[in-house]
């Protein structure tokens, strides 16, 4: 599980995931996690999540966010909360790397998600984007269908082509979720200092 102070780099999108609060701490139901967007235009692709509060406070540069059909760039400082089935996306809307803070109720399935994600890239498993390959997001998508997502490609496509090309995928050896990425140790680990509780800060 996640532990306060673990590290987890993408390679591939540039993005560093540093946990202020993790599963470990509070038995999976949050997770709290710093995350630098280094390059402009970075950042997730459009989702939703179907029984996930998020809450994302910008720490420093400027966030672009769509939540429904509205854009905004967000100032360090705004905080906005995510409700479960909204569809949302951010990215990196400045020249600069920008950090925030996203705050995940309950989050020990959205973890394995993220596992998965950030062990693919490490890998060279995606594409410049972070994302998978068809039949690996197909697995993916499949596993996690109660965490995330993709409004891309759209919803009704993919009811019609996910059941179908995933156990392809499974024929093919593609898995919904790796124990070696699941377990991964984490990219490096750092000391965390706090005056006050972290729940109290953010």
């Amino acid at each position: 599980m996640f532990k306060r102070g673990d590290v987890f780099d993408n390679p591939v999108t540039g993005e560093r995931a540093t946990i202020l609060l993790g599963t470990r701490e509070t038995r999976g139901e949050r997770l709290v996690v710093e995350l630098e967007l280094q390059g402009a235009g970075f950042g997730s692709a459009l989702h939703k999540h179907p029984s996930i509060h998020e809450r994302l406070k910008v720490v420093s540069g400027r966030v672009g966010i769509i939540i429904h059909d509205s854009i905004s760039i967000v100032e360090p400082g705004k905080m906005i909360e995510i409700g479960p089935g909204v569809p949302h996306r951010f990215w990196n809307a400045g020249i600069t790397a920008a950090k925030l803070t996203m705050d995940i109720r309950p989050a020990r399935r959205f973890e394995a998600f993220i596992r998965n994600m950030i062990g693919l890239a490490q890998d060279g498993k995606t594409d410049p984007m972070g994302m998978p390959n068809l039949l690996q997001f197909a697995a993916i998508a499949s596993q996690f269908s109660d965490v995330i997502q993709f409004m891309s490609p759209p919803r009704l496509v993919q009811n019609v082509l996910l059941p179908v090309l995933a156990p392809i995928a499974a024929m093919r050896g593609y898995k919904g979720s790796y124990s070696e990425y699941v377990f991964r140790s984490p990219s490096k680990r750092i000391q965390l200092e706090t005056k006050t509780p972290l729940w109290e800060r953010i």
